[in-house]
Formats: C-alpha cells, sequence, structure tokens
C-alpha cells in the first residue's frame, strides 16, 4: 500500500493549460495561512510564453441586477502574483504533492506556490433572496493562471484557467471559559428588583450541536414575568460600511411554561436551541460558509481573529450569541441578557489523503473537476 494523493483539475478552454489542485480548503491557523500550492501542465505550443498566477480575493457587496450606468458593486483584490512558467532559475523546496505530480505528469509540468496574507478575510456568502440572481454577496478566492508578457496584462478567457478555492477556521482544541451574566433591573416607584442569570454549558460549539442555556429568574419585585424568550443571533459585520453591522435570529423559542412568575417567586430552566442552515432557507443575508458549486454550506463559521485591529477592510466578521428576554407586560417592560458564543467546525484528520493499492490505475489519482470557468474575460 502507498500514499496517492487526489487532486482537482481544471484545464483552459483551448486546453493548453491544466492546473493541478491537492486540495480546495485552505486553513487559516490565526498566525499564518496554509500555502496554496499546486502545477501546472503547459502544451509544447506554449513553451515560448511567460504563464502567471495569481490568488484573487472577489469581494461582492451589491447584488448584480442592481449594477447600472457603470456602477460595480464587486472589488478584485489580487493578493499574491507570481511568474509560473518559465520557472525560476534558483533551486525550490517542493512539496510531496507537487514531487510526486512533477513525476506523474512529466516534463511540461511546472510547479507554483502561493501564500495568502494573515488578516485576509474568510470565505463567506450571505445567501440571497429566492428571487435573487447572478453572483451571491460576499468573499470569495480563485486561483487563476494566464498567458500574458507581464503580471498587470490583460488575460483572455481562452488561455486562462481559474478554480474556486476558500480560505477557512476550523475550531481551537482547547474550550474558553464558560459564559456567564447576570442582569437586574429595579422599576421607578416599585421596591425590589428582577434578577435573570444565564449560563450556557461551554463556550466553543460545533455546527449540529445543541445549545444548553439555563436561565435562573429570581423575581423580588412586585412585576409579572409573563413569557420567556430565547434566541441565537448571528451578527455579521461588513467592514466596508460604517453601518455594515446586523443581526439575524437564526433559532429561537418562546415559552410560557413556568409562568407567569409573581413576585417573590423564582425559576430555573434549561432551554435547548441548534441553529440550523435548514431552518433558514431563502432568508435574504444570512452568512454562510463560502462554498464551491454543487456543494452543501452551513451557516457561516464564527470568525476568529488574532487581535480587533486585525479587521481587513474588504471582509466579513462573523459572531453568534444566545439572547434571553423576560416580558413583564406592556408597563414593566423587558429585562434582556446576553451571551456570546463560538460556533465553528472541529478541525478534519488526514484532510487531502487517500489510500490506493500499487495495482490502481494512475487516472484514479485525479478527479476531474467540471466547473465552468468562474472568471470571466
Amino acid at each position: 500500500m502507498v500514499f496517492n494523493f487526489r487532486v482537482f483539475k481544471k484545464q483552459a478552454p483551448n486546453g493548453k493549460l491544466t492546473m493541478y489542485l491537492g486540495k480546495r480548503d485552505f486553513v487559516d491557523h490565526i498566525s499564518g495561512v496554509e500555502p496554496i500550492d499546486g502545477v501546472v501542465v503547459v502544451d509544447n505550443d506554449y513553451k515560448d510564453r511567460k504563464i502567471f498566477g495569481q490568488i484573487i480575493c472577489s469581494f461582492r457587496y451589491g447584488r448584480e441586477e442592481d449594477e447600472v450606468m457603470g456602477l460595480n458593486f464587486q472589488k478584485d483584490l489580487h493578493l499574491a502574483t507570481e511568474l509560473v512558467y518559465p520557472p525560476p532559475s534558483d533551486k525550490q523546496n517542493f512539496t510531496k504533492l507537487q514531487d510526486r505530480l512533477m513525476r506523474k505528469l512529466g516534463p511540461n509540468c511546472f510547479p507554483f506556490t502561493f501564500t495568502l496574507p494573515p488578516n485576509a478575510p474568510a470565505s463567506v456568502t450571505l445567501q440571497p433572496g429566492p428571487e435573487d440572481e447572478g453572483q451571491p454577496c460576499g468573499v470569495h478566492y480563485y486561483v487563476k493562471l494566464f498567458v500574458g508578457e507581464n503580471e498587470t496584462d490583460r488575460s483572455h478567457k481562452r488561455s486562462t484557467v481559474s478554480m474556486a478555492i476558500r480560505k477557512v477556521q476550523y475550531a481551537p482544541s482547547k474550550q474558553g471559559r464558560q459564559p456567564c451574566t447576570v442582569v437586574r433591573k429595579d422599576f421607578m416607584l416599585s421596591p425590589g428588583e428582577l434578577e435573570l442569570e444565564v449560563t450556557l454549558d461551554k463556550q466553543l460549539y460545533h455546527h449540529g450541536e445543541k445549545i444548553a442555556t439555563n436561565i435562573c429568574i429570581r423575581n423580588n419585585s412586585n412585576k409579572i414575568v409573563k413569557k420567556i424568550k430565547v434566541m441565537v443571533q448571528q451578527g455579521v459585520d461588513v467592514v466596508l460600511f460604517q453601518n455594515g453591522q446586523y443581526r439575524s435570529t437564526v433559532a429561537s423559542i418562546e415559552t410560557q411554561e413556568g409562568c407567569p412568575i409573581q413576585p417573590g417567586s423564582s425559576l430555573q430552566k434549561v432551554v435547548y436551541l441548534v441553529p440550523l442552515l435548514s431552518t433558514n432557507k431563502d432568508r435574504r443575508g444570512i452568512a454562510l460558509d463560502g462554498q464551491l458549486k454543487r456543494q452543501e454550506t452551513n451557516l457561516a463559521s464564527t470568525t476568529l481573529l488574532a487581535s480587533p485591529d486585525q479587521r481587513d477592510a474588504f471582509g466579513i466578521i462573523v459572531s453568534y450569541a444566545v439572547k434571553v428576554k423576560l416580558y413583564l407586560g406592556a408597563l414593566g417592560g423587558e429585562l434582556a441578557a446576553e451571551l456570546p458564543f463560538i460556533l465553528m467546525h472541529p478541525k478534519p484528520d488526514n484532510r487531502g489523503k487517500v489510500i490506493h493499492a500499487d495495482s490502481q490505475a494512475d487516472v484514479e489519482m485525479f478527479r476531474q473537476d467540471t466547473m465552468d470557468n468562474d472568471i470571466d474575460e
């Protein structure tokens, strides 16, 4: 038994350039991002041409159907550019994937490696409405190889190959401090106060897990608590806009069990909520993890930053919080408490590798990616 690599393959429309990538999800470890490594196979007809590679971060912040009179709601950032062919004269350190592909694909195979800046925004898509058309708003990444005289040369669609990739983050290996808060409210011309204590069973949740919210209410006032509402709210901050922050409720439950809570009494109960994309289908503006074509996705993961100052202007910051509200009637008003938490995927094991027998045909090592070109001419 030997290790083989499953790769993604994409060819230019004219068949002269073929790109191979070992994976399309590249992990942001906060301190740095995994290098993007792959190879390109160059046809003999292009041996006298220059081939450049780029990593493009495409940030769409408005709908395509609203682009009129030259108005454009998309910005493309070139985060990395290098000359792929002719290859540099200095000796490079190849990855195992590159070394194996170069031996398999022959002398016309040339490696490339790109490095993303640590503060590059995560791949996030804002869910379009049912009637929306065109590319959804959000942050998208592409690896692009093209033929030109220099790196700023205009690329032509027939001699360009591009493949969508994602910049992702995975959950930390350790739990943080257990979230807990206590809020109190007193009332004018009324003695005593109403106290609400909210505790989560942990700080870090994985997608699909139940969130257990422990609620303790102590009513030392003369008001009556009539009902309780518990919500999971997703916060989205589009950094480009000063007023680009908004919240969406992605899971909620309203209950009168144990109510009304009379003066001098108390209540303790646990409420379970599971935030899922399946219960938020067709809701415009819900943040989703960046998705590749024909792949299912989920609610966007929490965005982890090394420091609050490392917020890229073209990024989308996602956060989550549990909010508990007590309703006291028209005269008593409301009392609310809020606890932030982290919602992410656990880090998978052995990503990008599969084991095959020695006798397996070489063609099974590759998986053809049949996506259409993602970047227009």
